[in-house]
């Protein structure tokens, strides 16, 4: 039995906004039990919960890769390895000021480059640094999992009993309910959005969403705690915990990641591919 993590992620972790973690585990009879949350409000809590012995499978909300378009444009390495090596050397605003420079050469309509698993997730450009600062995410989170030495299934070999898996919860929400359900600010936090989460939670327990997974769990509190707070931080996290044992209920199937992903690029698991998707290599 392998423990499954759900992880919330931010790039600038602290008391109010910490990186937010659902753990549990997959029962025959019961599907995924809900076993507890943790809080790292800083990287020293966050690494060491990268180094704990496997095995683990996690998925993790920040995008693993950049668009291949991207990574060829400013000339860095075509392997995942090396390509955050050359993102991890630069600071913030070296990064941001490349991708700037990029994004004011691109036409209009078309200013933020996407990877091929951004368009069925409708997920944000990972050179995006606003609202939410998905470049960043990646800076800070990618550099970590190549330190930490997990596997990477289709980007980056390491250790097997450790496995790192991209995960979107907006996603998996959208698929259930339409309408926004978290806001950071208290002021955001009203009751249509309570009401959504109330929604996402049920649909969770039911397993009434496309992953099909039925969350089951004993602890009251903490099944109070995903509708009650507003930031949605441990909703989040829940619904990245689902996507972490849908993938690896067909661990023995590539976690269900399409046959072919684009090492530099990444695939966000659950997401079902376009058909006739091209991968350069090159």
């Amino acid at each position: 039995m392998s423990t499954l993590y759900g992880i919330d992620f931010t790039s600038s972790p602290s008391a109010r906004k910490p990186i937010t973690v659902a753990r549990g585990t997959v029962v025959a009879d019961r599907g995924l039990v809900l076993e507890g949350i943790e809080r790292f409000p800083s990287w020293d809590g966050f690494e060491a919960f990268l180094s704990r012995p496997g095995p683990w499978l996690g998925a993790f909300d920040f995008p693993f890769g950049l668009p291949r378009e991207s990574v060829l444009e400013h000339g860095w390495p075509t392997d995942w390895a090396g390509m955050v090596r050359a993102v991890a050397a630069l600071s913030r605003s070296e990064f941001k000021n490349l991708a700037d420079a990029e994004r004011a050469q691109r036409p209009a309509g078309q200013k933020y480059p996407h990877r091929v698993t951004d368009r069925p997730a409708a997920s944000h450009s990972p050179l995006k640094f606003v609202n939410p600062p998905v470049g960043w995410m990646f800076q800070e989170g990618a550099r970590r999992l190549l330190d930490a030495g997990v596997h990477i299934p289709g980007m980056h070999g390491g250790d097997a009993r450790r496995i790192a898996l991209e995960a979107y919860p907006g996603w998996l929400a959208r698929s259930i309910v339409a309408g926004s359900y978290k806001s950071e600010n208290a002021a955001g936090q009203t009751r249509e959005r309570l009401a959504n989460r109330m929604l996402l939670t049920e649909a969770l327990l039911r397993g009434q969403h496309p992953l099909g997974v039925p969350l089951c769990c004993d602890d009251a509190p903490l099944l109070e705690a995903m509708t009650t707070d507003g930031t949605g931080d441990t909703l989040d996290c829940v619904l990245c915990l689902v996507q972490a044992a849908w993938a690896w209920m067909r661990r023995d199937a590539g976690y269900g990641l399409p046959l072919h992903i684009d090492p530099v690029e990444g695939w966000i698991v659950g997401v079902t591919a376009p058909e006739r998707v091209a991968v350069t290599t090159h």
